[in-house]
């Protein structure tokens, strides 16, 4: 009984160490076990992330739009057939687009009412709206640099700008009249203040793109108020006035239809105002897309325009 007593004894003197001994054998074959899938891990989480396909990234809303802007208009275009030829909408009220096209045939040769030819009446109305846009963007752009730089210069033409902005050309064009007289003035001064405004506001906003950075650069170079003015704080209030321009001449074509209710026998708006009071809505119609088309063609022009002389923009 001495000896198998002995014998246990030797084979486990000490149990309570070897459970412990075990314990950590095991936490050590744990630990290890984890360390290992961690490194394969991170050894094959590279070989994941090259695999993954690039994505690439842009401005939200940036992309051609060349495609969708032809189904929107050929959609427009047949739902307009459809309507009229399916007499959805009496003639009355919305022409065929065959009778549009042959009210601008018969307005080209001058068969419409006042026998001028449509020529006639676009030369006079490009000439209104672009000449009193020529003369608001001459005399806005500097206004509103000048309220942007200038605390005093702002203090002085806020005020008027500001009241006047909101009002209708209609609202004040009974007292141009008075003042301009029926003559070709009165029309340019209507169009050209509802062109100046939208302008000068851009202008004075665009004032406000120029950082604090560039402009202690430029004077710490020695430049002067007139050079910072002119070579940092102009070029950064470029994109905003181009874009104020893009909506003055959209609001010149607005008001020229108002312009020429003052005694004109020449023009666009005429000749829709003329064409209304014999209830010829195709020519009506042929005015109103002819108008439309002009403006469209002139924004697409500043669009070039803006991509060529402020490539950077939306790209800060």
């Amino acid at each position: 009984m001495t000896a198998p007593r002995d014998a246990l004894s030797n084979a486990n003197p000490n149990p309570g160490t070897t459970t412990a001994t075990g314990t950590a054998t095991a936490t050590a074959t744990a630990a290890t076990t984890v360390s290992a899938s961690a490194a394969s891990n991170r050894q094959a989480s590279p070989q994941r992330k090259t695999r993954r396909p690039a994505r690439g990234w842009r401005m939200p809303g940036e992309g051609p739009t060349a495609a969708l802007s032809t189904i929107s208009v050929v959609t427009l275009a047949a739902l307009w057939w459809v309507a009229t030829h399916f007499h959805w909408l009496p003639p009355l009220f919305l022409p065929t687009p065959e009778a549009v096209w042959a009210a601008f045939l018969d307005a080209c040769h001058g068969r419409i009412q006042g026998g001028l030819p449509l020529s006639e009446h676009l030369a006079w109305s490009a000439l209104r709206v672009f000449g009193a846009f020529a003369l608001a963007a001459l005399t806005a752009v500097p206004v509103g640099i000048l309220m942007g730089v200038s605390r005093v210069a702002r203090g002085l033409l806020d005020p008027p700008l500001e009241f006047y902005r909101p009002l209708p050309p209609l609202a004040y064009l009974p007292l141009v009249v008075i003042w301009f007289g029926i003559d070709e003035t009165a029309k340019i001064v209507v169009i050209y203040l509802a062109c100046f405004a939208p302008i000068a506001m851009a202008a004075r906003a665009g004032v406000r793109s120029a950082t604090l950075e560039q402009i202690h650069a430029a004077y710490s170079l020695g430049g002067s108020f007139s050079q910072v003015v002119r070579h940092v704080v102009l070029p950064a209030a470029l994109p905003e006035i181009l874009t104020g321009l893009r909506i003055a001449i959209g609001f010149g074509w607005t008001t020229l239809v108002a312009a020429e209710m003052v005694a004109a026998t020449a023009g666009l708006g005429q000749m829709v105002l003329n064409a209304s009071s014999f209830l010829r809505t195709d020519v009506v119609v042929m005015g109103i897309v002819l108008i439309g088309l002009i403006a469209w063609l002139f924004d697409l022009g500043m669009r070039a325009l803006e991509r060529r002389l402020v490539p950077w923009k939306g790209r800060g």
